[in-house]
């Protein structure tokens, strides 16, 4: 039975909340995920955490935001003029709203507090500063290297 390396393309079952126990992905009841490690798609802690796992683990993983999610970076916030906002959406503090960027990417962003003449925005990520738990179940590890296929 393989152990996760470095580099394996891993199947899992995962549970990402706070170490309060507040659930805010879990896809335990649905179809298991998998990545590949290395290549960034999930939290760096978490990738760290599963190396020497195999077929059948589960672990609960406690990762803090250094690992995570990032510390909270004050150059992010940002006030935006309140008229900028779709007057349909009703905006109260809390709320998480995606942005457009530049180059057409998403970023979510809270919203801290607003008047009658501008929003304050956080733009870091939802979780960052907090220590977040994952929770997973290895359903199946590929420590085979994949061969990119040729034009013919």
């Amino acid at each position: 039975m393989s152990m996760i390396e470095r580099n394996s393309r891993v199947t899992l079952f995962y549970r990402l909340g706070t170490t309060g126990d507040h659930v805010l992905e879990d896809n335990f009841n649905d179809e298991p995920m998998t990545v590949s490690l290395g290549q960034g798609e999930m939290a760096e802690g978490l990738e760290l955490a599963l190396i020497g796992l195999k077929e059948g683990d589960t672990q609960t993983i406690d990762i803090g935001p250094d690992l995570a999610f990032g510390y909270i970076d004050e150059t992010l916030f940002r006030s935006i003029a309140r008229i900028e906002f779709d007057p349909d959406i009703e905006l109260e503090a809390g709320l998480i709203i995606e942005f457009a960027t530049k180059d057409g990417d998403t970023l979510p962003g809270t919203i801290l507090d607003l008047n009658e003449e501008e929003v304050r925005i956080d733009l870091n990520h939802p979780l960052a500063g907090q220590t977040v738990r994952y929770s997973v179940e290895i359903v199946a590890v590929d420590n085979e290297p994949t061969v990119p296929e040729t034009l013919h």
